[in-house]
């Protein structure tokens, strides 16, 4: 028989912090994304255009970005590979490491970014960021540090 141990049930405390979690998790991406859809863009997309308008001359390592898109690098694969079509990046090989590709934002790109994102900083504002008070934005912040996950070959780490 497997160890005897027994689950350490959730306390009401736990239980209502972890379905809270977990609400935020699978609930507010949707409401998030609900808007960005007047652009024709989803929010994965949106993160994947707007991280790379930020990085330095808007290039970026595929892997890089998709741990900060929150997607694989498969699913950013496929969606920069659209982005390409539609003349919004560009890949190339890193030139420092061959290993890596590295995806650049075209200004047609840049163009995207820059109307999408009030659109989405008004839904952030909404959504999570007014209902809080600033101390609850700093509990916030210094809850979602520490349940971080970054992968363990995350340069930006």
């Amino acid at each position: 028989m497997a160890g005897t141990d027994q689950p350490q049930w959730l306390s009401a405390s736990e239980k209502e912090a972890w379905t809270g979690l977990v609400s935020l998790m699978l609930l507010l991406p949707r409401m998030l994304e609900a808007p960005l859809r007047q652009v024709d863009l989803t929010l994965f997309e949106y993160l994947t255009l707007s991280h790379v308008s930020e990085a330095p001359d808007r290039r970026m390592r595929m892997s890089e970005l998709a741990f900060l898109a929150n997607g694989s690098l498969s699913r950013l694969s496929n969606v920069v590979k659209r982005f390409e079509q539609r003349g919004w990046m560009t890949r190339s090989p890193d030139p420092d490491d061959g290993r890596y590709t590295i995806a650049t934002l075209t200004d047609a790109g840049l163009a995207l970014v820059v109307e999408a994102a009030p659109i989405h900083l008004n839904a952030v504002r909404e959504l999570v960021l007014d209902p809080l008070t600033v101390a609850d934005q700093r509990s916030l912040a210094r809850i979602a540090a520490k349940l971080r996950v970054v992968p363990p070959d995350f340069a930006g780490a």
